[in-house]
């Protein structure tokens, strides 16, 4: 009893603490903002970028730029770089230089920095690369992914930097999106769950400590969904189904502390995002209950008036943004937006209660962050910079990304004696390996990568010896050699097999727009050659999306999917193809084998069948690899679903047990999912619809017993009066080849 009694005095203590810490917040919030003035104000809410401040040299800022944006306008935010990666010194006096600069101003408001540290710490130089989200959702580790996003908080916090613009909580529900590497695949349930922890992860206990940093989940909402899969394009989407597939990711990131949020580039039904009320604060602010601060997406309010045409003037568009709910305008390359919204004040077209709340949240997050308390970079936070072990998680993340999608006669792993021939334009490729946000926007400049980032040719190489590695490819994904078939023929009659690596080079945003999932012509050229040479081939995907590779699939004989798994992809691909790492990674997603087959796990029961002459013909369905897929170099065997109760009722929880068994002989890691099926329902129930994931780790021959626990909530949908209910009636619980049904009432 004394010991309950000490916990519960403790627990009351930190409430408490807690309850002070945040009236004494919000009281020096309340102090500052009356002494404040409408530009003073104003300033706040502008966020610019570094181009606006720095020289044509990298790193080194101009004080009379700097001096105009921190004095004369006084801007509470700054963002990015102007080219590529700085080095932790760079940002040191970048910051510093800033920080110094608000010491000039009346009342000396320090600025907040955020950069996109969408894998990793994006733009320091040597800092750690983990895989792409879309990677870590195959990883189904969500204790890894947040592993890899406190690491990526403590390399940001190094960097002077207190604003963390991730995670992309879009669901990767169109897979020609150019962001789709940046999701977490086309699950609702793994979105929203692997989004809350890593924003957890970054955040931390206290956004004080050196460790941690505000995260900032993006883009509300929907941005993923575009019609035609091309970038800050028209989004036309159901309210059901934004309700159902979009909005709940950002309803648990709210619940895991959050602390910003970055909204949709598009439009929804004709509406801006930006200058949606009912999105921004009827759903944001009223429903979900989001108390922190929306920042715009870059020059969109501007583009309200330049490309939406929304607004019949800069002024309109400004004062629509800012009324709708954006609480700071990423402008980011002037001052337009802050002379503006001056102006659409003094005009009455925005009220001053509407600049304070907007301001006063941005002061709330500043003081929460530390930065009236000290502004500069942290000695602490520096020391976290680059330790050794955040290599090793980095493979870990990786090693657990890459899914074995095919593996004829167990093909593979390969023996080490082997004579291999390493060809495609991944091969050499660093970039290619590493995606989007890689010490550059683009992440396709390879100078900037660390210097010891290795290839898939240089690991192989290191696996079989160099006499035993061969490559005619060159560095340059894009070089004509990378492609020359004729040199691959050629080579291969000293190879005993075949490693082809194939995908797509990095790219980020719009300038990864296509306009097809198919692979380039000339990749599947070197696929066909590869394997009318006889010799067998592995083909490597490295790739941010699934491209297309039906046509030649029949004729490989191993596939692996690499994604873009980071620093450390190709040190893992070796260990998959050797057997060094017995693989366990598992589709986010549908593989698809054609544009008109682009039907999602969670299909309708009408996506399940094609009708002809009323004949129901099954085969609707049919991806390529199906969402949730992925092979191992041993076995797997589950018993029959035991449940606590035939019945749920609306009180309660079911309690679901099943064992699974490695029955191979090696030792392995496995992915184990629970989906449901409801019979029938108001709305057209999903085929399935994932609930829980355990993974698990069985050496050989071993068992272990799972429980997962379900109640209600993990049942509802959305009806059609846009409500989220539980109807009664009967569900199959389905674990692997395992179906178990029980009723809710």
């Amino acid at each position: 009893m004394k010991k309950i009694a000490i916990t519960i005095a403790a627990m009351l203590a930190v409430v408490i603490s807690f309850a002070q810490n945040k009236s004494t917040d919000e009281q020096k919030v309340g102090a500052l903002l009356k002494k404040m003035t409408l530009e003073e104000k104003v300033g706040q809410m502008t966020q610019v970028t570094l181009d606006v401040v720095s020289t044509e040299q990298d790193g080194i800022l101009d004080a009379a730029k700097l001096k105009k944006a921190v004095v004369d306008y006084k801007v509470g935010s700054m963002l990015n770089v102007t080219h590529h990666a700085l080095t932790v010194g760079n940002w040191d006096s970048v910051i510093t230089q800033i920080q110094d600069e608000t010491k000039n101003t009346r009342l000396k408001i320090p600025i907040i920095y955020g950069l996109d540290g969408i894998h990793g710490q994006t733009y320091t130089l040597n800092s750690t690369l983990f895989p792409q989200s879309i990677a870590m959702a195959a990883t189904r580790d969500t204790a890894l992914a947040a592993k890899a996003a406190h690491i990526t908080a403590m390399e940001l916090r190094a960097s002077g930097v207190r604003w963390e613009f991730a995670p992309v909580l879009d669901c990767g529900r169109q897979e020609l999106w150019s962001r789709f590497p940046e999701t977490y695949g086309e699950d609702v349930f793994i979105g929203k769950t692997m989004g809350a922890a890593v924003i957890k992860a970054y955040e931390g206990n206290d956004l004080k400590d050196a460790t941690a940093v505000a995260s900032c989940m993006k883009h509300y909402i929907a941005y993923s969904a575009s019609r035609t899969g091309k970038d800050r394009t028209p989004i036309y989407l159901p309210d059901i189904e934004m309700r159902e597939y979009y909005l709940p990711q950002f309803q648990a990131a709210v619940k895991a502390g959050s602390s910003t949020i970055m909204i949709n580039s598009g439009e929804i039904n004709g509406t801006p995002v930006h200058a949606s009320h009912y999105l921004l604060t009827d759903v944001l602010r009223k429903e979900l209950g989001f108390t922190g601060v929306a920042v715009s997406d870059w020059e969109d309010i501007e583009r309200l008036y330049t490309r939406h045409f929304v607004a019949s003037s800069p002024e309109q568009a400004v004062a629509m943004a800012v009324n709708a709910g954006i609480d700071m305008s990423m402008v980011p390359s002037d001052f337009s937006f802050y002379d503006l919204l001056i102006e659409a004040v003094k005009k009455g077209d925005v009220s001053m209660s509407r600049i304070d709340e907007a301001v006063r949240r941005i002061l709330g997050l500043k003081i929460k962050l530390g930065l009236f308390d000290n502004p500069y970079p942290e000695a602490a936070a520096i020391a976290n910079f680059g330790k050794p072990e955040y290599q090793q998680v980095a493979l870990d993340a990786a090693h657990e990304a890459i899914t074995l999608l095919k593996n004829s006669n167990n093909i593979l792993p390969l023996q080490k004696n082997v004579k291999v021939l390493v060809e495609g334009p991944s091969a050499q490729s660093i970039t290619a390996l590493n995606g989007c946000w890689s010490y550059t926007w683009q992440g396709n400049n390879a100078q900037y990568y660390s210097a010891d980032s290795k290839t898939i040719f240089q690991t192989i190489a290191d696996k079989v010896g160099a006499a035993n590695a061969i490559t005619t490819t060159s560095k340059n994904f894009d070089d004509k050699t990378n492609y020359d078939t004729a040199a691959l023929r050629a080579a291969s009659a000293n190879s005993d097999v075949i490693v082809l690596c194939l995908g797509e080079n990095a790219y980020a945003e719009s300038p990864g727009n296509i306009r097809d999932l198919a692979l380039p012509d000339n990749q599947i050229a070197l696929a066909k050659v590869a394997a009318s040479t006889g010799k067998p081939v592995i083909l490597i995907l490295t790739e941010g999306r699934p491209r297309f590779i039906t046509s030649v699939d029949s004729s490989m004989k191993g596939i692996l999917m690499a994604y873009w798994s980071g620093k450390k992809t190709a040190e893992a691909v070796s260990d998959v193809l050797f057997g060094d790492y017995n693989p366990d990674g598992v589709l986010p997603f549908d593989y698809e084998r054609s544009m008109g087959e682009m039907v999602l796990y969670d299909r309708k029961p009408t996506e399940d069948i094609r009708e002809v002459f009323n004949d129901n013909i099954s085969g609707g369905y049919d991806p390529l690899y199906p969402f949730g897929y992925g092979l191992s170099y041993t076995t797997f065997e589950y018993s029959d679903i035991k449940l606590s109760s035939n019945t749920l009722t609306a009180n309660d929880k079911l309690t679901i047990n099943i064992t699974i068994k490695n029955t191979g002989t090696r030792d392995g890691k496995h992915t184990v999912e629970l989906y449901t099926h409801e019979h029938f329902s108001s709305i057209t129930p999903n085929m399935k619809r994932l609930r829980a994931f355990q993974k698990v780790d069985l050496k050989a021959g071993e068992s272990k017993t799972l429980t997962f626990m379900l109640d209600k909530n993990d049942l509802a949908f959305v009806n059609e009066a846009l409500k989220t209910v539980t109807e009664p009636g009967d569900f199959d619980v389905i674990i692997g080849d395992k179906k178990a049904t029980f009723s809710y009432k």
